[in-house]
């Protein structure tokens, strides 16, 4: 008898979220159902607006779904815990803490204490992964935006969680920092084993980092396709060239560019219903 397959870590079952607005109800996710693995690496893209964020704010403890359930671990999403790291587009760093400070933070919380050459340790391999060791004592306004961008990353793998949640966390940043950042991740999760859940408008990107990917409708979000990324890891920048790589991409492309249309559309029928 075979052995019953593992349980999974995050799983959406049914989930429909609708917002009050000036305009009446806004349906932002309709009976959404998708699970992910342990250790897996889950990719959802799709286009702007549509409703992407909300359900990763879910699994955040940031929001509950209006029906339908999401749960971590078989229990139900409650609200924020340390096992979940959240990393947003935006510089999540406090302005008055300088770099060091900034990475130690989390390290301080109840959740996470450790002794204090323990956490001398985690910060300064965090701040040389992410080329910040030179400006342990700066504060956020003198770095660039770049250079914050990769301090809020830092800040959520020094504490070690056991979820990664990212919401277009490279977005911000050139290209070439970019595929360091993403070429870093993989590292860091080869090393350390995460669940990890990203929310992205690059094809290539989801690609090249996920297990899977979950393309979704526009707004309000539906699944539409659940592909498997036939690709193992560890991977690296050659993987780009493959044939492979060039058919899925334009196979995720296609899939995604009739959303964006069929979102165009909406908002030529009703402007109210315009992302943001």
């Amino acid at each position: 008898m075979s052995a019953a397959a593992p349980a999974p870590r995050i799983a959406f079952d049914r989930v429909s979220v609708r917002f009050a607005t000036a305009h009446g109800p806004l349906q932002v996710v309709e009976d959404v159902s998708f699970t992910v693995a342990d250790r897996e690496f889950v990719s959802i893209i799709g286009p702007s607006g549509c409703g992407k964020t909300t359900m990763m704010n879910i699994v955040a403890g940031f929001v509950a779904p209006t029906a339908g359930s999401v749960t971590l671990d078989g229990k139900p999403v409650g609200g924020p815990g340390p096992e979940r790291g959240v990393i947003f587009q935006e510089y999540g760093v406090f302005p008055w803490l300088t770099v060091e400070e900034n990475i130690a933070f989390g390290l301080n919380l109840a959740a996470n204490r450790m002794s204090a050459a323990e956490k001398r340790e985690v910060v300064q391999r965090y701040m040389r992964l992410m080329g910040l060791a030179d400006f342990a004592r700066a504060y956020p306004k003198t770095l660039s935006g770049g250079m914050r961008q990769r301090l809020a990353i830092a800040r959520a793998y020094a504490v070690r969680p056991q979820f990664l949640l990212m919401d277009e966390p490279f977005g911000a940043l050139d290209a070439q920092t970019r595929s360091h950042m993403q070429d870093l991740l993989l590292e860091v999760l080869a090393a350390e084993g995460k669940t990890v859940m990203l929310i992205t408008h690059s094809v290539e990107e989801a690609i090249y980092l996920s297990s899977k990917i979950i393309v979704v409708t526009a707004r309000p979000s539906r699944i539409r396709s659940v592909i498997a990324v036939p690709f193992p890891y560890p991977r690296d920048e050659s993987l780009h060239e493959r044939p492979e790589f060039g058919e899925l991409r334009s196979h995720i492309r296609d899939l995604v560019m009739k959303e964006y249309a069929a979102q165009q559309r909406q908002v030529s029928a009703d402007p109210a219903r315009r992302p943001g």
